[in-house]
């Protein structure tokens, strides 16, 4: 990329994903009256019936979709739950109602009250009510002893969730918060509605509960584990005509794996989430297969454990960031998983640095102070026997090596590799036992207020570096709540320059998707789509003749 890409070449380059924020500023904002009578509704068009056979990972290590991070369970499990609100499948973006028909805000911004649809019955009959709305979202908002949620700071500004009466809900905020932010919250495909009684019964914890009540398109019918999830198609749904197909296959199938690949070349499947680029590419070439390609919400990093001198020394961890060919570490995947060069921000949202800034100010084009950083924090002869926490993924173990290589080459970092299944890599990160380690991170929104918070607040859920800059905090705090969007973005700015100089974490790379299926599905188009966790609910997709 040069120095002189135009934004607009940019987003091209950035992914359809980027396309969708331009088309979301174009689409009605969220809350418009426009947007609440924008409910899905069937398509007389389409063809009722058939098996779905959709190919992601699944293979979850709990089944508490709340506490999850993961693709392995929103991929299967959400076509059984419902939210408050939702992303319009049919762009990725617009905000409509789901369980809630329509909603107000107050003037002030301090409350947002939610009308519930009538007659909305969970899979096991019971009637859905507010009260299953305020237990779902109590909890949330403040988890029990033990469960950990990481869309938690979300809602840090929510005081008091009132249950007006059984289908109208209230929620009070200490202060306003930007309006679209908080929609965009609340619409979260994460935030799925449980019903109070389930709770209650597993003591606030779902990990061990497979196939819990939901209100869903599709209901649970059995399990096969690490091989495939089975689901009808509700009769009793809310939304009368949907879901059109009669039952959802989800197979288990690692992302990025030659199996994937194979499976939905030859016809098992008839669609595939996370397929790697050679696939995609013949996919693309395939007649009767369309291939799609948006941006995710997911960051790939080199997290530094600032509780081990020297890299709780902000000169050393600017070092290693400048050190790091971001354009290289892409090429290094670019057959095994699809990825984009950006910063600290998401480098196709509107708040993000333009990309003339972000090549030529950023991103290891600062080489001639890395040796002068390094010298000033007294190690100018580079660093020693550093333990490099790697997931035993294909893209990690690549970047790995690759960036071992670049660290001993610019700075005289040396570094042994430590290669972990993905559980023992949490496990090591949480306890500390590494200098480095490199992971991928999600965010529920592009909003800075989200991430800012979870990626680099003081003891966010996933600063796996242990850091802290309370000149930072505190700037990330007067984003949260700033609702004017130019001040907003004045502020994410300040706060993009402290993340410079005192990197939190060694950005590698940004993930993108790769989906493909086959012609007969019709309904689903990914391509305006940010992220995989947000329209995974299938009730909007039909199957045509083959």
């Amino acid at each position: 990329m040069s120095d002189h890409v135009d934004r607009r070449t940019f987003l091209k380059r950035a992914g359809a994903a980027g396309a969708g924020a331009v088309i979301a500023s174009r689409l009605p904002k969220p809350g418009s009256a426009s947007a609440q009578d924008a409910t899905v509704k069937p398509d007389a068009a389409a063809k009722r019936g058939g098996t779905l056979r959709y190919g992601v990972h699944t293979a979850p290590a709990h089944f508490d979709v709340h506490q999850s991070g993961t693709v392995a369970n929103i991929g299967a499990q959400s076509p059984m739950y419902d939210y408050l609100i939702r992303r319009d499948p049919r762009d990725g973006q617009t905000i409509i109602p789901d369980l809630a028909q329509r909603w107000e805000i107050s003037p002030d911004g301090k409350k947002y009250t939610f009308h519930l649809r009538h007659g909305v019955k969970f899979h096991d009959g019971a009637d859905f009510t507010a009260e299953d709305v305020k237990a779902t979202y109590d909890r949330i908002v403040s988890p029990p002893t033990g469960v950990v949620i990481p869309r938690t700071p979300l809602f840090s500004a929510v005081s008091d969730i009132v249950v007006l009466d059984p289908h109208r809900i209230e929620f009070r905020l200490k202060e306003a918060r930007p309006r679209a932010f908080m929609l965009g919250s609340f619409a979260s495909g994460w935030n799925i509605i449980v019903r109070k009684k389930t709770l209650e019964e597993n003591g606030g914890n779902l990990r061990q509960v497979m196939a819990y009540p939901g209100t869903g398109p599709f209901r649970h019918v059995s399990r096969r584990d690490k091989e495939v999830w089975i689901m009808e198609r509700n009769p009793s749904y809310w939304n009368k005509g949907l879901p059109y197909v009669d039952k959802l296959e989800v197979y288990h199938m690692p992302p990025f794996s030659p199996e994937l690949g194979s499976a939905i070349l030859t016809g098992k499947l008839d669609y595939a989430r996370l397929i790697d680029p050679v696939t995609w590419r013949k996919a693309k070439e395939t007649p009767g297969m369309t291939a799609a390609e948006f941006n995710q919400s997911v960051i790939q990093a080199v997290f530094m454990n600032n509780k081990k001198p020297p890299l709780n020394d902000p000169r050393v961890r600017r070092a290693m960031h400048l050190a790091l060919d971001r354009h290289a570490l892409v090429d290094v995947v670019k057959d095994v998983a699809p990825m984009s060069v950006g910063g600290f921000v998401y480098p196709f949202h509107e708040l993000s640095t333009p990309a003339s800034e972000l090549v030529s100010k950023r991103l290891g084009y600062q080489k001639d102070t890395r040796p002068r950083l390094m010298a000033e924090a007294g190690h100018a002869g580079g660093l020693k026997n550093l333990t490099f926490l790697v997931r035993d993924v294909a893209t990690f173990k690549l970047w790995a090596v690759a960036i071992q290589a670049m660290l001993k080459e610019t700075l005289n970092i040396e570094m042994n590799l430590k290669t972990v299944q993905i559980s023992q890599w949490f496990e090591d990160a949480a306890a500390g036992n590494f200098d480095l380690g490199i992971s991928a991170i999600v965010s529920a929104l592009m909003d800075p207020s989200d991430y800012f918070t979870a990626w680099y607040g003081k003891d966010g859920p996933q600063n796996y570096s242990n850091w802290t800059n309370p000149a930072f905090h505190d700037l990330a705090r007067q984003i949260e709540r700033e609702v004017d969007d130019g001040r907003r973005k004045t502020l994410v700015r300040q706060a993009e320059e402290i993340l410079e100089k005192d990197p939190p974490l060694l950005p590698v790379s940004y993930e993108k998707i790769y989906d493909a299926w086959h012609n007969r599905v019709r309904g689903q188009n990914p391509s305006t789509f940010f992220g995989i966790y947000d329209v995974v609910r299938w009730d909007n997709v039909w199957l045509a003749s083959t």
